[in-house]
């Protein structure tokens, strides 16, 4: 975090490196699929490897751009974000609040239990790197200064609009639909390699591209609209 002669009021960039464990364990699954694409003997088996192996390498890209190529940059004129690979640039006035929110319950204590998210008046949010609990002190001070800093150059104040508010609830319960659908998914892929396994024991005609890639991406569309549905249901209308 810093200035310039610029006009650049403040840059947030990575100031902690992450966990060795996990760069450690990252590390070492890797090799072992690597290892396991060596000794594969059936073309399946190599390809379900070689499959996991290029998942795990975007994995480890994305870890790596986020931590040295992202950053958050805050200007009189508004904030401008880096992300791995995209970047984007808002006005104040295209601000509508800036928020710190809990990470989600897939975080560990390796990782930001609260981060800060940009909402927009259309109730997006997007992330802003390394505003967050790992990289500085205290992040819900940080955010209350930023947004002090950046009253005087916005025509609206940084009061709640309702219709705003719900159109963020709404885009809250089509991202968690969204992401339940992907761990339903993951537990129907679990189902159908056990599935694919007893028709190899007992025999019978496999069918991997059916079992593998057709009934868990169903299972995932089916379970997103449903849930989608269900959700936004629940959120009131606007006023």
């Amino acid at each position: 975090m810093g200035g310039d002669a610029d006009g650049i009021e403040r840059v947030y960039r990575r100031r902690r490196r992450p966990p060795g464990l996990v760069v450690g364990l990252l590390g070492l699954v890797c090799c072992n699929a690597l290892l396991q694409v060596d000794g594969s003997g059936e073309d399946r088996d190599r390809w379900f490897s070689w499959m996991t192996v290029a998942a795990l390498a975007v994995a480890a890209a994305h870890l790596v751009l986020t931590q040295y190529r992202a950053y958050t940059r805050v200007t009189r004129e508004g904030i401008t974000v880096q992300w791995a690979v995209r970047s984007r640039s808002w006005t104040w006035q295209q601000v509508y609040d800036i928020r710190v929110e809990p990470a989600g319950r897939g975080s560990s204590r390796t990782s930001p239990q609260w981060v800060a998210y940009l909402h927009d008046f259309d109730g997006r949010r997007f992330l802003l790197p390394h505003i967050d609990d790992r990289q500085l002190d205290d992040p819900y001070a940080e955010v209350s200064d930023l947004c002090l800093a950046a009253d005087p150059g916005r025509s609206l104040g940084w009061e709640r609009l309702p219709q705003v508010e719900t159109l963020i609830l709404r885009r809250a319960a089509r991202r968690k639909a969204w992401i339940r659908a992907a761990l339903g998914a993951a537990l129907v892929l679990l189902i159908t390699s056990a599935v694919d396994t007893w028709e190899v024991i007992v025999g019978r005609p496999e069918h991997p591209f059916l079992l593998f890639v057709c009934v868990p991406l169903a299972s995932f569309a089916l379970l997103g609209a449903l849930l989608e549905r269900r959700w936004k249901s629940l959120v009131p209308a606007q006023p």
